[in-house]
């Protein structure tokens, strides 16, 4: 461990006063053992000396030596001393990120397994878990863009349209770097506070360098550019993983234009990266996304400090421990100190012992504070908290029971939360509104009601773009032996109603996303063509 002693201090210095009471307890001990003091006036000084006894095999070390040195440890400990920077995660999760996927069909080359998309969602998926309550938007872009999702601080929901991108959703070809630069403004435009544009492609279109500074010009959009491939590029390879074949016979190769991802990152005068098998792209992402906005919102003051005193606490275990001796007064400390370390490391599954001690509730508690949300959501009898075990279970019919029963902002907010993973965006905008309607003051439910309300509004744009003589939706392979796997069309019901087009929105995100991109080109087509 590297100490910088130039940055040494104490985060909370007046605890440090402890140490002046630990100082004196010596002293006080001393002179209350003292007999000649206790002996002063009932005995003439000069026979004290000779009718003292003195023992020969005087203890060193006492008790009051061993509770001096736990007080000034433990005033160590709790004063914080630190001497390294650090940035808490709340505070770097404050930075809004918009990720930029390319879903142009080179990313389905098998450069990088097992094909560059995978690999690209694999590294996001972990990207969108650090970033947990965060405010993360998601565009997809090929020929064109398109926003899938509006900055939201939900990482499930957003990981489930993130893993529903395929090279198969946009039918135009190309890079259009410079639409995604423009959603991302508007997204950052409705934030109102900088943030940045993480562009992860395998490539760029020359013919829009130029016009891409252009662009960013005024702007507090940072762009970085995250690079996936390889220079030996790769075999590109279809839905189900295998190779695509060209006219003449062989596998599609697709190339990794390295030095058209160098010109981009000089157009959008972007830090330029490229996926790893460690964290070490994401550290680098979260850095630059920090200190950008660090740089725009005039934080550079704020410095955050690793607090050290934790690791006293070893030692001030190992001295307690010492404390156990027969006929010290303070072996108690010690004991306790025993029954807290041998006590059952899991109550929640410690059966009859558990239940003799802590009750349902507390046995919940302390299931859900170590991430085991089904067994603290068996044991909780508290409604809402059951319910927030079943939520972080995702048994999200579970707690879809438990809520209803409760008529709270918080509850009606997290019933909001669960129709939106169950795709039921009307019941979800009801449910938002209720929590509005109780507590006026709740930023969670304001923006994911306009998250839900946006994702409404796709769909009833779909409805009204809609025709009644839709091809079926699907193709499915008989494989009965008796027929040899023949191929045969089979009709699904088209929306009815809203019920049914939720309920088949459950399992096919793509389809959505894949007709709500259908529409955003249509739209634009009258406006001058395709970007």
């Amino acid at each position: 461990m590297d100490i910088d002693f130039s940055a040494f201090h104490f985060l909370r210095p007046l605890w440090l006063l402890l140490i002046v009471p630990a100082l004196l307890l010596p002293w006080a001990w001393l002179r209350r053992h003292d007999l000649r003091r206790q002996l002063k006036g009932l005995i003439a000084p000069h026979l004290v000396e000779p009718l003292l006894i003195t023992p020969d095999d005087q203890q060193r070390l006492r008790p009051v030596h061993l509770l001096v040195l736990m007080l000034g440890l433990g005033a160590v400990a709790v004063a914080g001393p630190t001497w390294t920077q650090d940035t808490p995660d709340f505070v770097d999760n404050r930075a809004p990120l918009i990720l930029a996927i390319d879903l142009s069909p080179s990313m389905d080359a098998d450069d990088v397994p097992p094909s560059r998309l995978s690999a690209a969602k694999h590294k996001l998926h972990d990207l969108i878990q650090r970033r947990a309550g965060a405010r993360t938007a998601l565009i997809a872009y090929a020929g064109g863009a398109h926003l899938v999702l509006p900055a939201t601080e939900d990482p499930e929901l957003l990981d489930t349209f993130l893993q529903a991108l395929s090279t198969d959703l946009i039918g135009q070809s190309g890079k259009d770097v410079v639409g995604v630069i423009e959603l991302a403004r508007k997204l950052l435009d409705a934030e109102k506070m900088p943030g940045t544009l993480l562009l992860v492609t395998d490539g760029a279109a020359p013919e829009q360098f130029e016009e891409i500074p252009k662009r960013l010009s005024g702007s507090d959009l940072q762009v970085l550019v995250l690079a996936v491939g390889s220079q030996d590029g790769g075999v590109l390879l279809d839905a189900k993983g295998r190779p695509r074949i060209a006219d003449d016979g062989q596998p599609l190769q697709a190339t990794f234009d390295s030095q058209a991802l160098k010109q981009l990152a000089q157009a959008a005068d972007a830090p330029l990266g490229s996926l790893t098998l460690n964290d070490d792209d994401l550290d680098w992402i979260t850095l630059h996304a920090q200190q950008h906005f660090q740089a725009v919102q005039g934080d550079e003051q704020q410095v955050h400090w690793k607090d050290a005193g934790y690791w006293l606490c070893w030692p001030l275990a190992l001295i307690a421990l010492l404390c156990v001796r027969r006929g010290w007064r303070v072996n108690w400390l010690g004991l306790l100190l025993i029954v807290m370390f041998s006590a059952p490391s899991e109550p929640a599954r410690a059966g009859a012992l558990a239940d003799a001690f802590f009750t349902p509730d507390q046995q919940g508690r302390w299931a859900f504070e170590h991430g085991h949300f089904p067994q603290a959501a068996e044991h909780f009898h508290d409604p809402f908290w059951k319910g927030v075990a079943a939520y972080n279970a995702a048994d999200y019919p579970a707690a879809l029971a438990s809520f209803a029963r409760l008529d709270s902002a918080s509850a009606h907010f997290y019933l909001g939360n669960i129709y939106v993973r169950l795709f039921k965006f009307p019941q979800a905008i009801s449910a938002y509104q209720q929590a509005l309607q109780k507590q006026a003051d709740f930023p969670q439910a304001k923006a994911n009601l306009a998250l839900v309300q946006a994702l409404l509004k796709d769909y009833e744009d779909q409805q009204e773009a809609g025709t009644p003589d839709e091809k079926a939706d699907k193709v499915v392979e008989d494989q009965t032996p008796s027929q040899g796997g023949q191929q045969k069309q089979v009709s699904t019901p088209q929306a009815a109603s809203d019920q049914l087009w939720l309920n088949n929105l459950t399992t096919s995100p793509a389809q959505f996303l894949k007709r709500k991109f259908m529409l955003q080109n249509a739209a634009r087509q009258p406006a001058g063509g395709t970007q």
